[in-house]
């Protein structure tokens, strides 16, 4: 397996193409938008940069890295000569399965075809394709370049073969293969984003500030980053799309959206993509300033 295409080149398609390119696969990196190619590509660059002064790539990698990758703005040309297709588009399900149409239509017959989705069930996204067997997910975390965690998701119809396939891939790309079964978040985001759902619902009723509930999280229970400011890293929007999925999912209150995240999401206040959520987001700036909006 040589030919990776990677659909969709945001913050998680750039990294995903990344780790491929780095790890001396063929990357076409695919995005309906010229722009969106060209931030992503300069993107991978800095990111190289990054890596070469802390010393963990080479020149030679760096190098190598930028000319594994192509880019383009057509699916049909980029997957037609792919192993193995990547999606990492919009956490938006009519938009996935799409996609996923278009994929089967133009990528070889043997082509496995993955999901980056954080959410959104693979037995329906397989279930568009006339390839269900070989259709997976691949949840990568965010930063992809950093995190270890590859969550590998089986839909109802995906063959033992492909499943160990993108185990020893993920193995490959120096991360850690976890597999798991396709119910609704998976395992991931069926416990991370009912937390953070409640991290706004006390925020909302006034129990504790933005800093506060943080500071208890991160000191109390060793979290590395507080889920306020998480869920402004993941983006609040998607944070959203992804309690929805669970709340169909399961048909439970419990993964109700806050009506805070509503509004913040509605008002275009989605995070760090925005430049401003639970905290205001300055470039060039590592403090944390809490919005104003939340008594700051």
């Amino acid at each position: 397996m040589k030919n990776i295409s990677v659909i969709g080149a945001g913050q998680m398609g750039n990294g995903i193409a990344h780790v491929f390119s780095l790890h001396g696969y063929s990357v076409n990196l695919i995005d309906v938008s010229p722009t969106a190619l060209e931030k992503a590509v300069a993107t991978i660059k800095k990111n190289n940069e990054r890596m070469l002064s802390k010393n963990t790539i080479t020149p030679q990698q760096m190098d190598d890295c930028v000319k594994n990758i192509a880019t383009n703005i057509s699916i049909a040309d980029g997957v037609k000569n792919a192993d193995l297709v990547v999606e990492a588009a919009t956490e938006n399900v009519e938009l996935k399965l799409k996609i996923f149409k278009e994929i089967d239509v133009n990528a070889p017959s043997a082509c496995i075809l993955a999901s980056n989705t954080s959410s959104i069930s693979i037995t329906k996204i397989a279930a568009a394709t006339n390839r269900a067997d070989k259709v997976i997910g691949m949840h990568f975390m965010n930063p992809v370049p950093v995190m270890k965690l590859v969550e590998i998701i089986n839909g109802y119809s995906t063959s033992k073969e492909v499943s160990e396939t993108i185990v020893e891939i993920s193995k490959k790309l120096n991360k850690i293969p976890v597999v798991v079964n396709d119910y609704a978040g998976f395992v991931s985001n069926r416990i991370l984003m009912p937390m953070i759902n409640e991290a706004i619902e006390t925020l909302f009723q006034g129990v504790g500030g933005v800093a506060e509930i943080d500071s208890v999280m991160k000191l109390g229970m060793a979290h590395p980053m507080g889920p306020l400011q998480l869920a402004d890293f993941i983006g609040l929007d998607t944070c959203l799309a992804i309690l929805r999925v669970l709340q169909y999912g399961f048909g439970n209150t419990k993964y109700s959206p806050c009506p805070l995240l509503i509004n913040m999401v509605a008002a275009g206040k989605l995070g760090v993509k925005s430049g401003e959520g639970f905290y205001v987001y300055t470039a060039g700036s590592k403090d944390l300033v809490v919005s104003k909006q939340f008594g700051e």
